[in-house]
């Protein structure tokens, strides 16, 4: 019984014992070990290996510092800082936390593969969490108890979860993906702030992201508001203290194994390890010193997990078009995109028509169709795509009629029975088409769709918001009981104005053939544009519309939709379809080849009837 009891008493003693004195970075570099499943690098933890680090994680430590900003590049380690923050309070100074990430799945992801292996294999922290399978162990996906406090994670989608609880520390992951409000009740993040209202003297609130647009990003915001720190290295030759800056990486030209840093003094040339050893002997520098939010902005030419060969290469794949270089000025540079903006007046429209042949081409694996619904119209467009998403715009036609009788619908079911024939015998039906259900006609166009949706022929309901996921799950909650797919418009015109932009055949490049009018390009990209509004003091873009019609636009916007819904690796189709033998003889297409190029009869509706 003595020595039980003399257990006993040990334990409560060094319960009350006070934390010993250890910043985040060096409790990590006693305790923290690195799983195999969420690191390249499994093992004990060494903050040396990205110094960078160190002055990231001092800054959550200190007192006297409430938030903490980090607007980073990719493969800088900050999931691994934020881990590490929340391994101490767990181990060193047991806190109720809560973790935000952009959506609820987002947050059983972190739970599941970034949060369990740290908790299983740091053995500081092994025990202090009860296991799952225990009665009442608190521990759940989404909730972890331990002594003294407990995890919370919670989706910046989910008013509920961000207004429960009290927090002491709260954790915002990617804020630059969050909502502009959590359901109706406002702004995740000052829902999160609220959380931390009692704790007045020791909260820390730390915010973490990658950029993404000019005036928009809630982390530059942020990070302006801070004291603007920044990570100067020194130059091996001269000395010189400097911020790593992309217009500083140098190669040879089509040779990005040549990349190479050069030094803005001395223009001397630093190859990866000279480049890691300046890292090394870096330090944080306040631009803004007086402000006390501890801000950190930091690119990938810091990592040490990234050779500059492998960057230049990405810069060379990316710069192909405005919609992959903004990754990688998001990503990598960690620094905001600033739209150009995009007017016909930009794009010489007929320098990219082509005469397209009776058949189509044969790089064309996959059609989709997009339909508008005007009151006394239907409007559609035929676009082929290929590898790496490059499109033909087949056709544009417009039916004229009463969308409230059936004879107009039949001219459309037609139209999407049609099949075409590549130019080596392939034959290619409509693989599946989107058809806009919010105008005036909305049942007409359940009824059309109710018994052809074994066809791919689906109904869609465009929903504006930048935030918006390019395709929703489709849900039969509709006074027609179809499959009802929620269509995000913002990000789907932006990708198609950026493509508009690809000035060489590839990936995402758009192929017109020659007579298609101007009215239909005006249309596809001059009929609106990005503006920022503010509501409720928060930026917004949204696209505006500058001319009446936009016809054409929304079409290819529900084109698009269609090859979404499909969830195609369209590569892995294409590959498919070179590797196929090819016919014996070529089939012939059930109706004439719309393709086939009539005389004009007046204009644009016209002309490709």
């Amino acid at each position: 019984m003595a020595p039980n009891l003399a257990k006993i008493a040990q334990k409560t003693l060094q319960s009350l014992a006070p934390p010993p004195d250890l910043a985040i970075d060096e409790w990590a570099d006693q305790f923290r070990v690195l799983s195999r499943e969420s690191s390249a690098e499994a093992g004990k933890w060494s903050t040396d290996r990205a110094p960078y680090q160190r002055g990231m994680m001092r800054a959550i430590s200190d007192p006297a510092t409430e938030t903490v900003v980090f607007m980073t590049g990719a493969q800088i380690g900050k999931t691994e800082i934020i881990n590490n923050a929340i391994g101490y309070y767990i181990s060193q100074d047991p806190s109720p936390i809560l973790v935000v990430q952009p959506t609820l799945d987002m947050s059983k992801m972190w739970s599941n593969d970034r949060l369990a292996p740290m908790l299983r294999d740091t053995p500081a922290l092994k025990n202090a969490v009860k296991d799952p399978r225990s009665r009442d162990s608190g521990n759940t996906l989404l909730q972890k108890s331990f002594v003294g406090g407990y995890i919370a994670m919670v989706g910046a989608n989910s008013p509920a979860g961000l207004a429960s609880r009290p927090v002491r520390c709260v954790f915002f992951d990617e804020v630059d993906r969050f909502p502009h409000s959590a359901g109706t009740e406002g702004d995740p993040i000052d829902l999160g702030k609220k959380r931390t209202a009692t704790f007045t003297y020791n909260r820390k609130i730390v915010m973490v992201s990658t950029p993404t647009n000019k005036g928009a990003s809630r982390i530059e915001a942020a990070y302006e508001e801070s004291d603007q720190r920044q990570y100067f290295v020194p130059c091996h030759d001269c000395g010189h203290k400097q911020v790593l800056k992309w217009a500083q990486v140098r190669w040879e030209k089509d040779q990005p194994d040549t990349a190479a840093y050069v030094c803005e003094d001395c223009g001397s040339v630093w190859d990866d390890a000279v480049r890691y050893r300046a890292v090394r002997s870096g330090e944080w520098i306040a631009q803004n010193p007086t402000n006390k939010t501890a801000g950190f902005h930091l690119s990938g030419l810091y990592s040490p997990w990234t050779p500059l060969a492998d960057a230049a290469r990405e810069f060379l794949v990316a710069k192909k078009s405005a919609e992959t270089l903004r990754v990688f000025v998001n990503t990598f540079l960690a620094e905001t995109w600033e739209d150009e903006g995009i007017t016909v007046n930009d794009i010489r429209f007929e320098d990219r028509e082509e005469e397209f042949g009776v058949n189509i081409s044969d790089e064309i694996v996959v059609i989709t169709a997009g339909i508008d619904v005007q009151d006394d119209r239907l409007e559609l467009e035929l676009v082929g795509w290929g590898r790496d998403e490059e499109s033909w715009s087949l056709d544009y036609k417009t039916l004229y009629g009463d969308p409230s009788t059936p004879h107009l619908w039949n001219d459309l079911d037609n139209i999407l029975k049609v099949a075409y024939t590549t130019e080596n015998g392939r034959q290619l039906g409509i693989r599946a088409a989107c058809i806009d259900s919010g105008g005036h006609y909305t049942q007409a166009v359940y009824n059309f769709v109710r018994p052809r949706e074994g066809r791919r022929i689906f109904a869609i309901k465009g929903m504006g918001g930048e935030q918006r996921p390019l395709v929703s799950r489709p849900t039969k909650n509709n006074i027609g009981k179809i499959k009802l797919f929620a269509v995000g418009t913002f990000p789907i015109k932006e990708l198609i104005f950026s493509r508009l932009r690809v000035q060489s055949e590839g990936a995402g490049y758009c192929h017109f053939p020659a007579g298609r009018s101007d009215e239909y390009y005006q249309q596809l990209a001059n009929s609106e544009k990005i503006v920022t509004k503010y509501q409720k003091g928060f930026p917004r873009r949204d696209f505006v519309k500058t001319r009446t019609r936009n016809e054409a636009l929304d079409c290819r916007v529900y084109a698009y939709a269609a090859l979404c819904i499909l969830s195609l690796n369209i590569n892995a189709v294409a590959d498919r379809v070179v590797n196929a033998p090819e016919p014996e003889t070529q089939p012939q297409p059930q109706q004439p080849n719309p393709l086939a190029r009539r005389p004009r009869q007046g204009g644009f509706v016209n002309s490709w009837r």
